[in-house]
């Protein structure tokens, strides 16, 4: 057999070695191109987040939203189809777990809407707090602040998480006990220390707003209610996801080296896997990382052991583990054990995503780590001991150049882009 047919049946069968085995090629690089004759009707039904910036550009015009302009917006029926989402590359690996109820789907005309409500403090008792106080695009869909800060300069006893990727997952909060984004949406609006307003209020208070009346008759059957704030909400958050970090690159090209290590002196004989590897090759090479994140890289995944927890597409497993974190205090906030009231689950949190962390800290539920030194610390050491501590949680004994290469990691490796949006354009 020749060197090519040895070259070629190999490729065939490593490639399918390298599906199987849940590797992280790109759909654009194992499958065939889109059909460019896709009818155009079925093609506007599709969106590809963090790329697609039509979707959160707001309604188009300069200024607070008019009346007459809400409902020209609204006229449109491209406004109301039901959108088939696309998620960018790195998180697309985890579009099965896509959740988006059947009960609200998302259309242009519900995403704007929750835009709008997101970023109005009108929202809130004293039109001081909006979703944005606490979840701030320009702080990482976070807050710098150790503590989340809501009407009268009220501080809550637990850090902001972050507001983006949440389409992958169900339960929100840090504990985990909305069920759902539209049930999560519209818990701080009726929270004293948030946004202190109650949900009665809150609804007459938009019903106040022609252009608020004027797009949730148009947009729900059933009209403006609290929860059809909420599903407006949601549809709005689930639309904020990361864009392709380095780590989506490089672990594309490592990964065709792997699948291909024997062979690859042969690759000018398959000018079709030669222009694919070029490819691969360009692009890592356009979203570089330092060789002290890629040292990062495999550590991450190896003697840090942070796979054990952050794993996945989105870098976090969805569970709650107890890190000790905040557990020497008299009175420890007791997380997830508060809504299971399972005594495994004392002082255990969700696990946040590490996709951009390097831009939302500070840390942990309890905000008390304000950098990712400080995170990268606390792993090592182990965690604060206690009862009820995370069988995960153990000494690494990681060296100071092991410590400073998966903090280049996290800030090189995992950082991506968020998608443009409108943040000033509210109904008048």
């Amino acid at each position: 057999m020749s060197n090519r047919d040895r070259f070629r049946l190999r490729s065939v069968f490593g490639t399918a070695t390298c599906l199987a085995a849940g590797w992280c090629f790109s759909a654009a690089a194992v499958a065939a191109p889109l059909d460019s004759t896709t009818d155009s009707q079925e093609a506007s039904q599709t969106a590809q987040l963090g790329t697609d910036t039509s979707l959160l550009s707001g309604i188009p015009g300069e200024g607070k939203v008019s009346l007459e302009e809400v409902q020209q917006w609204l006229a449109d029926p491209a406004n109301h189809t039901e959108l088939t989402v696309q998620l960018p590359k790195g998180l697309d690996a985890a579009s099965g777990n896509i959740y988006i109820p059947e009960d609200n789907p998302l259309t242009r005309a519900k995403i704007e809407l929750g835009r709008q409500l997101y970023f109005d403090p009108r929202l809130s008792s004293d039109s001081t707090i909006s979703c944005a106080s606490c979840h701030d695009p320009a702080s990482g869909y976070a807050a710098p602040t150790q503590f989340g800060v809501g009407v009268g300069g009220q501080e809550g006893g637990r850090n902001s998480p972050v507001s983006y990727n949440r389409i992958i997952t169900k339960e929100q909060f840090w504990d985990g006990r909305a069920g759902s984004l539209e049930d999560q949406a519209v818990g701080p609006i009726a929270n004293p220390i948030e946004m202190g307003n109650t949900h009665e209020q809150c609804v007459s208070d938009l019903a106040s707003n022609k252009v608020y009346v004027a797009e949730f008759d148009k947009i729900f059957p059933d009209g403006l209610t609290i929860d059809n704030v909420g599903k407006a909400l949601a549809a709005f958050e689930r639309t904020l996801v990361t864009g392709p970090a380095p780590y989506d690159y490089q672990v594309e090209l490592d990964n065709f080296k792997k699948v291909f290590a024997a062979d690859l002196e042969f690759l000018d004989e398959d000018p079709e896997l030669k222009e694919e590897f070029d490819a691969l090759q360009a692009a890592a090479a356009k979203h570089p990382m330092s060789e002290s994140a890629k040292r990062g890289m495999k550590l991450f995944s190896g003697k840090a052991n942070c796979t054990a927890c952050h794993a996945g597409a989105n870098f976090a497993d969805e569970q709650y583990h107890n890190l000790g974190v905040g557990m020497d205090a008299e009175e420890p906030d007791l997380g997830r054990y508060e809504v299971t009231e399972q005594e495994k689950d004392k002082g255990a949190f969700k696990t946040p995503t590490l996709r951009n962390v390097a831009l939302s800290g500070p840390y942990m539920h309890d905000g008390s780590q304000k950098t990712l030194e400080e995170v990268v610390e606390w792993y090592d050491k182990g965690g604060h001991k206690n009862p009820w501590l995370s069988d995960k949680m153990k000494p690494l004994n990681l060296t100071d150049q092991e410590k400073a290469d998966l903090v280049a990691f996290m800030k090189e490796g995992l950082t991506g882009s968020f998608p443009k949006l409108e943040t000033g354009r509210l109904p008048e």
